[in-house]
This record gives C-alpha cells, sequence and structure tokens, in this order.
C-alpha cells in the first residue's frame, strides 16, 4: 500500500514545482484501487501538485471527505469535474453531488484493506478517519481528528493494534499513545510537531507534499 501526501501546508519534495497551501490531501494507492482522502482547499493547487506527482485524475475510484471544512473538502468540485465516475465517502450529501454520494454513518469497508471508522462525534464538526490494514499491521489517516486522536485510536482498535498515525492532529498531546507505534507522520494542522519529531526521532516522519510513505506487510515504511 503507498501513501502519497498531494495537498500540505508544506511541500516535502523541494525538487518538484509543488505548492503548499492550508490543507490536507492523500492519496492511498493499493494492489487493486486508488482513493483520494479529502481534496484539500483549493481546486486547482491540488490538480497542480497531482499533475507534478504523476497522479491520473481517472485513476481515482473513490474519494473519502474526512469532515465538511473548506481545507478538506475545497478541492472536491474541481476534482469530480474532470473525474465524474468516482465515488465520494462523506458525512454530509449536498444535493449538487448526490447521485456520486455514500452517506457515511456507520464503520464500512471502503475497498479492501480500506475502511472508514464512520462518523465520530467532534467539535465543532463531526469526523471519520481511514483505517489501513496492510497484512497484520493497521494504519490510521486522520484529517484533522476534530473527533480527538483518543476517540479516533479507540474506534481503530476495535480492529487491531494500531501500528502507525498519519495526518492532522491538532492539539493532540498525550504523546505515550504514540510509544508502541512504528510510524507517525503529524500533517497539517498538527500543533505539536516539534515535540512529536523529538520524542519520536526513528517513527516520526515528516510530512509536507510529495511524500510518499509505502506501507508493506512486516515492516515499517
Amino acid at each position: 500500500m503507498r501513501l502519497t501526501i498531494v495537498y500540505d501546508n508544506t511541500v516535502y519534495r523541494t525538487d518538484l514545482d509543488l505548492q503548499s497551501r492550508w490543507g490536507f490531501s492523500c492519496l492511498v494507492e493499493t494492489e487493486d484501487d486508488c482513493l483520494l482522502f479529502d481534496t484539500g482547499g483549493d481546486g486547482d493547487v491540488l490538480l497542480h501538485n497531482m499533475s507534478m506527482l504523476d497522479v491520473q485524475l481517472e485513476s481515482i475510484d473513490a474519494i473519502v471527505v474526512s469532515h465538511e471544512h473548506w481545507d478538506h473538502a475545497g478541492g472536491l468540485a474541481m476534482v469530480l469535474k474532470h473525474n465524474q465516475d468516482v465515488t465520494v465517502y462523506r458525512l454530509e450529501s449536498p444535493a449538487s453531488y448526490a447521485e456520486n454520494t455514500v452517506v457515511v454513518d456507520e464503520p464500512c469497508r471502503i475497498a479492501d484493506g480500506v475502511y472508514s471508522t464512520g462518523r465520530l462525534s467532534g467539535s465543532p464538526v463531526d469526523e471519520q478517519s481511514l483505517l489501513l490494514r496492510c497484512g497484520e499491521r493497521w494504519y490510521v489517516l486522520t484529517g484533522c481528528s476534530h473527533p480527538g486522536v483518543v476517540a479516533i485510536l479507540e474506534a481503530a482498535g476495535e480492529h487491531g493494534r494500531v501500528d502507525g498515525l498519519i495526518g492532522g492532529l491538532h492539539g493532540f498531546d498525550r504523546y505515550r499513545l504514540l510509544e508502541d507505534m512504528s510510524l507517525v507522520c503529524p500533517t497539517h494542522c498538527t500543533r505539536h510537531i516539534d515535540q512529536i519529531r523529538q520524542r519520536f526521532p526513528v517513527q516520526y516522519v515528516e510530512g509536507g507534499v510529495g511524500r510518499v510513505i509505502s506501507l508493506e506487510p512486516g515492516t515499517n515504511v
């Protein structure tokens, strides 16, 4: 399984003409499927970054929107303009996207090895995260963690032990919950990135547009 960050507050690959903006989007590629988790805030920036990273819009089978804030759903209309066949998994169902939308409430399977936590209550908005299974290992991909990282990890823990955490973590500071993980990649809205980097130098993976994380059975990254 391969993750590619295509929209973030920072740029990781400085050798390419990638752009950073406030928001988040991550491509998830399995053996059989290609999914986009969140769409950032600016569709033009998203499509530019995807083009620079050789991501074909037509290859995307599904889009999962973690929550309805502009910096995670703002690029959705632009993606749908270029790929009208894609299925969108989100917590709400705006009329303009009704034909393509699956409204998520309970935990559900998105693709082989990719699952939604279902709607988790958060403040100021509810949110869903992705659970990624690679062999016997489970990884969590978050948007902003509005329900709280603790609640997200508890929901994920019902499936198996979480070995990695990727995405926006907001003000999360219960660092002991990360001690047994092999991979921690804080992105976007995470306030305590420096502290996480200092406390977990081995597990820490820098985020940013262009960062690629390969998840393989029996390996860390």
